[in-house]
């Protein structure tokens, strides 16, 4: 397996990201295409693409929407078990004071440079992407969904 960084972090489903949506995408053009070119069936053709329209939309919008609900969940309790296994405290306040990228980000740190990126996210407010940028040795999460 490849090592993991900033650069190759991002996780694809080839089914659903390189078959499924291409093939609907393409049927989407074909339809609108051919509301120009075969007026004698145009209405036909417009209700084609109106479906292939709302069955992309809701590939993308449901896959989506409960994957990443689910894993933002999961991150944030990843978080709150981290902090108190390293400083032997409830993180409550911390959590409070930190936007989702933030928490997200530090993740894939060590917990050397977890512990220094946090206090400069703490006050800097450095974003999420900055934190990445930041890690010098990047701790692999070939979990997420």
């Amino acid at each position: 397996m490849k090592t993991q960084n900033y650069a190759n972090h991002r996780k694809f489903y080839p089914l659903h990201h390189f078959i499924y949506l291409p093939l609907l995408m393409i049927l989407e053009v074909l339809g609108i295409r051919k509301i120009f070119t075969d007026e004698s069936n145009q209405l036909t053709w417009i209700l084609f693409s109106v479906v292939i329209a709302l069955l992309l939309f809701l590939a993308i919008m449901l896959r989506q929407h409960y994957a990443l609900g689910n894993q933002n969940r999961i991150i944030r309790l990843e978080f709150k078990q981290r902090y108190f296994e390293l400083f032997g405290k409830s993180s409550d306040q911390i959590v409070e004071q930190l936007n989702f990228g933030q928490i997200a980000a530090l993740r894939f740190a060590y917990d050397d440079e977890f512990k220094m990126l946090l206090e400069k996210a703490l006050s800097h407010q450095i974003s999420g992407d900055e934190i990445k940028k930041s890690i010098t040795k990047w701790k692999p999460d070939f979990n997420r969904v």
